[in-house]
Formats: structure tokens, C-alpha cells, sequence
């Protein structure tokens, strides 16, 4: 959120000033035209260079599996990769119960103690929104792990944030206008501004609507575009 103080100053301290308070708001929906998401490809092995190479033909063969449906090379981009060995020599003198995994860890079945572990993480960009499901699926056939959601995007998120923003600023100066003039006043120039916008997946406008106490009234009841809710406070003097 930021803010913009225009307090006029006499001496050393503010004057007040006549003025009036205002709430402005807007939502910008757009469709999402591009998703991405997570996925996580294990193997292991008895030394690292075998995890790793079965590591890599795994990857080979998920990329293969979602290149049908559209999914180019360039969208698959992997953010890390590690091997790590789960041999140690201590585990050979703590009793049989040592030797289990700890509460939630992620070993796979087939891995031993003593063997190599390698796991590549990738993110997979999908430039068909709608196909993400599909997507998804014959990635997970194809032996990978899903990590977490998917992330709706749109090419121009900047575009609608501003277009959110500024119709939230000018509802803001047409609810001052009519509360003014209402009380028999003209409303003159800003005093102070402040704003926040929300993007979110639909959810953020569908909660404010069950919730209005929580929330503010005034949502509808519509969920599923990527949504920017821009909320301004403005004050404004009175003349």
C-alpha cells in the first residue's frame, strides 16, 4: 500500500481542514491465457552417476509425454537439481528402528539405504490455459510429481492492475462528488490518497461476498478469472 500526505502546513503545525473521506473500488477480470506449475522427478540408484543418468531419461520421457500436447522445449525449465547419498556408516550400529525414515520424508519405496538419490524439479510452462488439466495428468503418467497447484497468468498483468487502479481512483472522486453535493459542497483538491490492489484466482471476491462483515459488501458472487480488486481511500477538501 502507499500512501500520499498533501497537509498544508502554517508554522510548525497542520491546520486542519474541512474535508470528506471516501472509499473507492474496482475489479478488473481478465481471462487466463497462460498457467504453470510444478513438477519433481526422482531416481535412485547405487552410485550418482546412474541416479542421475536414469534421472535425466525419466525427464526425457515426461518431456516427451507433454510435448504432444503442446508443450514446447523452452517451456520446461529445471530450478534445481540434487543427488544425495542416504548410506551412512553410523546406521549400521543403531537398533532396527533407527533405520526408518523420519516422520515426513519424502523417501520413495524403491530406495535404499546406500543407494543415490537424485531429484530434479522443474517448472512447466503451459500456454494453453485450458489444457493444464490434460497436461497435468500425462505428466503424472509419465512418472513425475506434481508439487503444489497451478499458477494462471495473463501477458499484460500490468495493464489490468492500472486500469483496476484508476477506476478505483475515479469512483472514489464520484463518491466524493455526490456526498458534497448532497451537503450543499463542492469538492476541491486531494488531501490525502492511499491504495491496495488484490490479485487473485476468483477466490478473493467470492470470499468477500459469503463474508461482507470481513470483507466489505458489494461482491459478486463470481468465481474463476484472475481477478484485481483495487480499493482507494481517498479525502478531499470541501469547498
Amino acid at each position: 500500500m502507499s500512501a500520499y500526505a498533501l497537509q498544508p502546513r502554517t508554522g510548525n503545525a497542520p491546520q486542519p481542514a474541512e474535508g470528506i473521506t471516501v472509499i473507492g473500488e474496482a475489479l478488473r477480470r481478465v481471462s487466463p491465457e497462460s498457467a504453470e506449475f510444478l513438477i519433481e522427478i526422482t531416481a535412485s540408484a547405487p552410485t550418482a552417476a546412474q541416479a542421475l543418468r536414469d534421472n535425466q531419461m525419466k525427464t526425457t520421457q515426461v518431456a516427451q509425454a507433454i510435448s504432444s500436447l503442446g508443450v514446447q522445449h523452452p517451456d520446461i525449465q529445471s530450478i534445481s537439481i540434487n543427488v544425495h547419498s542416504l548410506y551412512a556408516p553410523a546406521m549400521q550400529t543403531l537398533p532396527p528402528f533407527g533405520m526408518l525414515p523420519q516422520i515426513g520424508s519424502a523417501v520413495p519405496a524403491d530406495v535404499q539405504f546406500g543407494a543415490y538419490h537424485a531429484c530434479n524439479t522443474l517448472r512447466v510452462n503451459i500456454r494453453e490455459a485450458a489444457r493444464v488439466g490434460e497436461i497435468v495428468d500425462a505428466a503424472a503418467r509419465a512418472g513425475a510429481n506434481v508439487l503444489g497447484g497451478f499458477s494462471f497468468k495473463v501477458s499484460d498483468e500490468a495493464n489490468a492492475r492500472r486500469a483496476a487502479l484508476e477506476s478505483a481512483g475515479k469512483d472514489a472522486r464520484a463518491k466524493a462528488e455526490l456526498l458534497a453535493s448532497a451537503t450543499g459542497k463542492q469538492v476541491g483538491d486531494p488531501i490525502a490518497i492511499s491504495e491496495e490492489i488484490v490479485a487473485c484466482n476468483g477466490s478473493y471476491m467470492a470470499l468477500r461476498s459469503a463474508f461482507p462483515l470481513a470483507f466489505g459488501a458489494g461482491a459478486p458472487r463470481v468465481a474463476g478469472e484472475l481477478e484485481y480488486y483495487a480499493r482507494v481511500s481517498a479525502s478531499f477538501r470541501l469547498a
